[in-house]
């Protein structure tokens, strides 16, 4: 990654973090308050790839799963502190290592063994993103009064249903 790539994702942070921030004032506590992934995390994973696609040739792939566990948690962390919504992407931590072992799959011998743990990891880490997702979509947007109506209307709908008799 050049210089200038990297200075863009840098000012798109920022600019991401004002637009968030509201044009509040801070200071360089918050900037590394608020960015330490992309300060100290990131950079990181991006040196376990770059150690494994440019400096050993494609023989060290162990590094790959490092770097793909540092990769996710940055960028979970990260989102995490910009919108300040730790409580609904921890599940992202149970992804970091189905990530790196994806990453040694795909790139090392294709092993069908590391299948068994990044299956139940990236399921696992999808069905709390899902749970977590779902009733914090529905407890945002709808609210109970609208469970209360759905629950009424289905309720209802059994009972109409459920009146019928079926032909033989």
């Amino acid at each position: 990654m050049n210089p200038r790539s990297l200075f863009g994702i840098v000012l798109m942070l920022v600019g991401v973090f004002l637009f968030v921030n509201n044009g509040a004032e801070f200071g360089t506590g918050d900037v590394f308050a608020y960015f330490w992934p992309s300060i100290f995390v990131l950079p990181l994973a991006f040196f376990f790839h770059w150690l494994y696609f440019g400096v050993t040739g494609r023989k060290g792939v162990g590094l790959l799963v490092p770097g793909g566990i540092l990769l996710t948690v940055g960028v979970v962390c990260q989102i995490s502190m910009l919108f300040d919504n730790w409580e609904y992407t921890w599940p992202g931590f149970i992804l970091a290592p189905a990530v790196g072992l994806l990453e040694l799959y795909w790139f090392g011998g294709r092993n069908k063994y590391l299948l068994i743990p990044i299956n139940i990891l990236g399921a696992v880490s999808l069905v709390f993103f899902g749970i977590f997702s779902i009733s914090t979509v529905i407890n945002q947007l709808t609210g109970q009064p609208f469970i209360a109506i759905l629950m009424i209307l289905v309720g209802g709908l059994a009972l109409i249903g459920g009146g019928r008799k079926q032909e033989m």
